[in-house]
């Protein structure tokens, strides 16, 4: 693949990007780029990897990379240098920060030949993640296929019809780690409350969570159905969920997922 990759920003979601391009053959490291705050970042990126780290965005840029990925913090994007524009002019640019719209991106890099908003997730960093991304406008076919490349190297990828879109899968996807991570520490919680030791529990709830979500992602059958395989009447996990019933747990995670859906709309207006 022909194309130079430049990277604003180093942390951990451009660093797994990165190692699996590199990894996957996707692209060579004398094809990526990095460049950073003076926070190290960059420099232990450029060490792990061999691509070049450049001192600053301008020095950078001035390459005409074919794909510019923003990685760094959201609030960043107003400290980006003044004469991004024309700096950008024709590359292909793609973010992967949350809150920033695709007009506000495109008020920001109003000549580059594309604009990409993407909404990656923490599993991303193991290749396990999920992505959901929006293009401003049409793309052609090659910047279609560069965009899938890059952006599936964090996991699976959707892209999504309208900018709402990325709302929703934000408040599904990329915020579902933390409510899995949640219920994990609340089975934690249960399992000393009921008399474990705390180094069981922790490792009982990781465990246990972790092997039903292999066993969702690998079998056929409807969460639902596995759901009712373990469940056997007037049994425990019968019990169990019934207890989650009369305390309304999916009324619970249905008004979660709403307030992170407002909360990202909120975001982007800010």
């Amino acid at each position: 693949m022909n194309h130079s990759l430049a990277f604003v920003g180093a942390g951990k979601m451009v660093s797994a990007i990165v190692h699996s391009l590199i990894r996957s053959k996707s692209f060579s490291p004398g094809q990526i780029s990095c460049c950073s705050a003076a926070d190290g970042t960059s420099e232990r990126l450029a060490s792990a990897t061999g691509v070049t780290r450049f001192a600053s965005v301008e020095e950078m840029l001035a390459g005409k990379p074919s794909v510019l990925v923003l990685g760094c913090k959201p609030q960043q994007i107003d400290e980006l240098p003044g004469s991004i524009d024309k700096l950008s002019s024709g590359s292909l640019v793609l973010s992967i920060m949350a809150g920033i719209t695709t007009s506000r991106l495109t008020q920001a890099f109003p000549e580059a030949r594309n604009i990409v908003r993407s909404m990656p997730n923490t599993p991303g960093q193991i290749g396990h993640g999920v992505t959901g991304y929006l293009f401003a406008q049409s793309p052609n076919t090659e910047d279609q296929n560069i965009i899938k490349s890059i952006l599936s190297s964090l996991g699976q990828v959707y892209e999504l019809g309208e900018e709402e879109d990325l709302d929703r899968i934000t408040a599904i996807s990329g915020s579902g780690p933390a409510y899995v991570f949640e219920f994990t520490c609340a089975l934690e919680e249960a399992a000393r409350a009921i008399g474990l030791s705390a180094k069981s529990s922790r490792a009982l709830a990781i465990s246990t969570v972790s092997g039903a979500a292999r066993l969702m992602e690998s079998s056929e059958l409807h969460p639902k159905e596995l759901r009712d395989q373990v469940t056997s009447p007037n049994g425990t996990t019968q019990a169990a969920l019934e207890s989650f019933s009369s305390d309304n747990l999916r009324t619970i995670v249905r008004h979660a997922v709403e307030a992170a859906k407002a909360r990202s709309i909120e975001l982007s207006h800010e």
